[in-house]
């Protein structure tokens, strides 16, 4: 009996020894808490926040996992989950689409870069050369929609029901002198439906993964200017304070995040602080 007691308290004492190891491992590499893990659009989410992963995280002593989406769905649905601790890759009008229909408690931090929405083609060269009948592709989630409806009125293509601005339906449109047909796609399909339609309104991230050029490639963009459109972190409410969080959103609004975003994209993404 004696000795296997001894036996088990030097089994226990092994599991402690083997356990303090772990931990202290651990210390040295750094635990999975230390690592902030962000959702993103591949472009030019992940891209801008590789930039500051590579140049500017260490500084700080912040370490950075990103997780690249192909949607606009799942990065939420991961944040809500805890999957996430914070995701980049909206702007507030779609974000309160999100939390008004599913529920969401999320906080949206400073708006970072804006993607100016734009008007593409295959077969026409200007907005002018629109055949008549034409259809148009613009995106399905109601925020973008009313957007390229918007984009569209202020290029002549239709007219609006007066101050519905970026709130407009289908419904809201008073004027279409072209008869076009209108196709509501997911986002991320936008690109593939320009060799089926006369112009298709594209996110700008849609657009740079597929090697387009808002800047040169698009009929018609958006402006920078007063847009509400600016893609932004976002958090599960309460952990805005997250000294992570705190660090990451300093190095995103630094002069070195602009000039990144100013000579990669040149016009095509635009810093929005």
């Amino acid at each position: 009996m004696r000795r296997t007691l001894v036996a088990l308290t030097a089994a226990a004492s092994l599991l402690i020894g083997v356990a303090a190891c772990g931990n202290d491992s651990g210390a040295e590499g750094g635990s999975a808490s230390d690592t902030l893990k962000i959702g993103v659009s591949p472009v030019p989410h992940g891209e801008i926040l590789k930039y500051v992963s590579d140049n500017l995280a260490a500084a700080e002593g912040l370490k950075i996992e990103i997780v690249e989406f192909s949607d606009y769905i799942q990065p939420n649905t991961a944040l809500q989950d805890e999957q996430l601790d914070a995701n980049y890759f909206q702007h507030i009008p779609y974000l309160e689409e999100e939390i008004a229909s599913k529920g969401y408690t999320f906080t949206p931090l400073k708006p970072v870069h804006i993607e100016p929405l734009g008007v593409y083609s295959k077969t026409v060269k200007a907005l002018t050369e629109v055949p008549d009948g034409g259809v148009v592709a613009i995106p399905n989630d109601p925020s973008n929609s009313g957007r390229a409806l918007s984009l569209l009125a202020t290029n002549g293509l239709i007219t609006l029901k007066d101050g519905v601005g970026v709130k407009a339906t289908e419904a809201d449109i008073t004027g279409n002198p072209k008869n076009l047909k209108f196709e509501a796609l997911e986002a991320a399909q936008l690109p593939r439906s320009l060799e089926d339609t006369a112009v298709s309104v594209i996110n700008g991230n849609y657009a740079i993964e597929t090697g387009l050029s808002p800047a040169t490639d698009a009929l018609a963009l958006e402006t920078g200017e007063n847009n509400p459109y600016a893609n932004l972190v976002v958090v599960r409410t309460g952990e805005e304070t997250d000294e992570r969080i705190v660090k990451l959103e300093k190095l995103l609004h630094s002069q070195q995040v602009k000039d990144f975003i100013a000579q990669k994209y040149n016009g095509s993404v635009l810093a929005a602080f």
